[in-house]
């Protein structure tokens, strides 16, 4: 069986309210870079036993002594090709390993894919099993998002209208965005709803002691212990915020103050 960086298996029952975790498989020819999935709210909520988490590497489903990946491209061109069949033998293999039995949500990340936001990642959050495939070089061959669809849900999914080196960087952004949302992961559920995008619009200032800090002050309002205030002006500020940085997120007839 091919071997596997298996990030710490949890120590108890899922505090989701399930009998099992979400499942999270990433494949990888650089299983190193998603280390720092160990730390903090994600590493605390896999110790909890509501994530279980795996990083593969997607060459120990080669079969050739240099564990070769790539190849170069049908009809030419620079670059290299990520081979079909490792990722149909790792696909075969991952499909089936959640404990909930759910087919899994196949995650790529592709500049040609759709844009990843707030909403992607509170549908990705409700899914039982995601796995995310990381490509390299020039891209992987275009059959493999085929014959995955067989398995489950394909996305391909893009951060933003730019390149990257390759799929792990989004991978790491995506994973903790959905994993956040996840119940059970952030201890106050409460903060969620108060972030940017949550409603459609960006998070409002925050601040804390001392009240006045090298001749800057916080608002009076904040002070002034009157909640249906402070409320109001919070959200002034995030209109306020959306507009002046954000203003594709607002409808049309609120770019501007009327």
């Amino acid at each position: 069986m091919p071997r596997q960086k298996r990030l710490r298996t949890p120590t108890r029952p899922s505090d989701r309210g399930y009998g099992y975790p979400v499942r999270i498989d990433v494949l990888s020819i650089f299983p190193p870079y998603f280390d720092g999935l160990t730390l903090s709210l994600l590493g605390k909520a896999r110790d909890a036993g509501i994530l279980d988490m795996h990083v593969h590497d997607l060459r120990d489903w080669t079969s050739d002594r240099h564990r070769t990946v790539d190849d170069t491209p049908y009809g030419g061109g620079a670059g290299m090709v990520m081979k079909p069949e490792p990722w149909g033998l790792a696909l075969d293999e991952l499909a089936t390993a959640s404990a909930s039995g759910e087919s899994p949500t196949i995650i790529f990340p592709s500049p040609a894919g759709e844009v990843f936001t707030q909403a992607t990642a509170r549908q990705l959050s409700s899914r039982d099993h995601l796995i995310f495939g990381c490509g390299r070089y020039e891209g992987i061959d275009e059959r493999v998002f085929e014959y995955a669809a067989d398995l489950g849900g394909v996305r391909l999914i893009s951060l933003g209208d730019y390149v990257l080196n390759g799929g792990e960087v989004a991978t790491m952004a995506m994973i903790e965005a959905i994993g956040r949302l996840i119940p059970g992961v952030v201890g106050n559920p409460e903060s969620l709803v108060e972030e940017s995008h949550e409603d459609g619009l960006l998070e409002y200032p925050s601040y804390t002691k001392p009240a006045v800090w090298r001749d800057r002050s916080v608002p009076d309002v904040l002070l002034s212990g009157h909640h249906a205030a402070i409320a109001s002006w919070r959200h002034e500020q995030q209109l306020e915020r959306t507009r002046r940085r954000r203003p594709d997120l607002l409808p049309a007839d609120e770019h501007t103050e009327s």
